[in-house]
């Protein structure tokens, strides 16, 4: 963990009365540009504690990602099958997180899917959805009552082998968390970390009422709206981008655990929340639940707002408020 020892006492002691500047880089983290934007009293103050959360990113990286071989979540899968492994404090909280939202959902959202998920890579890549008995021996692998969590000894166990967790819908809005956490220890308190879909955010800019985040069009016609962020949250999932055409079928890269396919319809979900890790989660686990089944998330979690369209994009759910806040 980084120690507060870390900040710029000059910065935070002798030049307080110098204004906050704003500052803005962007490096590549978990696959996706990932930019940070800060207020500062100086440059040295803002890469300093940028780089710590960059740093930070990297490190939960390595613990989360499925991409790299050799990351604590891929060697978990290789050896907690039938016994408990002792996992560190960051994946084991993720892990918890998703397994609370996969029994609230009945499995809508499930981090097991990890054998379907590489089904579908290689379906976008050859263009060929997998057959039958492939994809029921993939769907054997999967399912959230096969992950078994032990609290006390902060422990995982799978039950089935050949099974691969997939965090892709619930680590980048962790992972903004903890950038944002490592900022505030260097005294960054108006901040902005977007990873993709995922956006978490700090005090607002001086002398505003809160980040203006632009959103995205939901069809051609639409104006652009803006949402206010401030302390809080803001993730986006759905089918509208990422996904492949297979023998003239759409099929989005977000999975639905019950058919073991990617999404086959047209959707959009946002969600604004306390926390990265809780949007993140939630938006994934809306866009598959599509509506009216996406409204109970508002229930399940304290101020969160959930927006949905399907099919021709125009059948909303809650809708954030223009300009509102959290």
């Amino acid at each position: 963990m980084l120690s507060t020892d870390c900040v710029d006492a000059q910065v935070l002691s002798g030049r307080e009365a110098m204004p906050l500047q704003r500052f803005e880089f962007v490096q590549v983290r978990m696959g996706v540009d990932t930019p940070i934007v800060v207020y500062a009293r100086s440059e040295a103050h803002a890469v300093r504690a940028c780089r710590a959360a960059y740093a930070r990113i990297s490190a939960l990286e390595q613990r989360l990602s499925d991409y790299r071989l050799d990351s604590e979540l891929n060697l978990l899968c290789q050896r907690a099958v039938g016994q408990w492994v002792r996992v560190s404090p960051e994946l084991f909280y993720v892990l918890w997180r998703a397994q609370k939202l996969a029994h609230q959902t009945g499995g809508v959202f499930d981090v097991t899917v990890g054998p379907l998920v590489r089904l579908w890579r290689e379906a976008r890549r050859t263009g060929k959805l997998p057959d039958a008995a492939t994809l029921e021996a993939a769907k054997a692998r999967s399912g959230y009552q096969l992950l078994e969590l032990n609290r006390a000894r902060r422990a995982v166990r799978l039950r089935v082998a050949g099974m691969q967790l997939d965090l892709g819908g619930i680590a980048k809005g962790f992972a903004c968390d903890e950038a944002l956490r490592v900022l505030r220890r260097y005294g960054i308190r108006h901040a902005l970390i977007q990873m993709g879909g995922d956006i978490v955010a700090g005090e607002a800019p001086p002398g505003e009422a809160g980040w203006k985040i632009a959103l995205a069009p939901a069809t051609p016609e639409d104006t652009t709206e803006y949402a206010l962020l401030r302390n809080g949250a803001l993730s986006t999932s759905g089918s509208t981008e990422q996904y492949a055409e297979i023998e003239g079928r759409r099929y989005a890269h977000i999975i639905d655990p019950r058919t073991g396919l990617g999404l086959t319809r047209l959707v959009l979900a946002r969600v604004c929340a306390r926390d990265g890790i809780t949007a993140d989660s939630l938006a994934t686990a809306a866009a598959v639940l599509g509506m009216p089944e996406a409204k109970r998330l508002e229930r399940l979690y304290k101020g969160v707002q959930v927006q949905v369209w399907e099919a021709d994009l125009r059948q909303t759910a809650t809708r954030l408020t223009p300009n509102g806040k959290l």
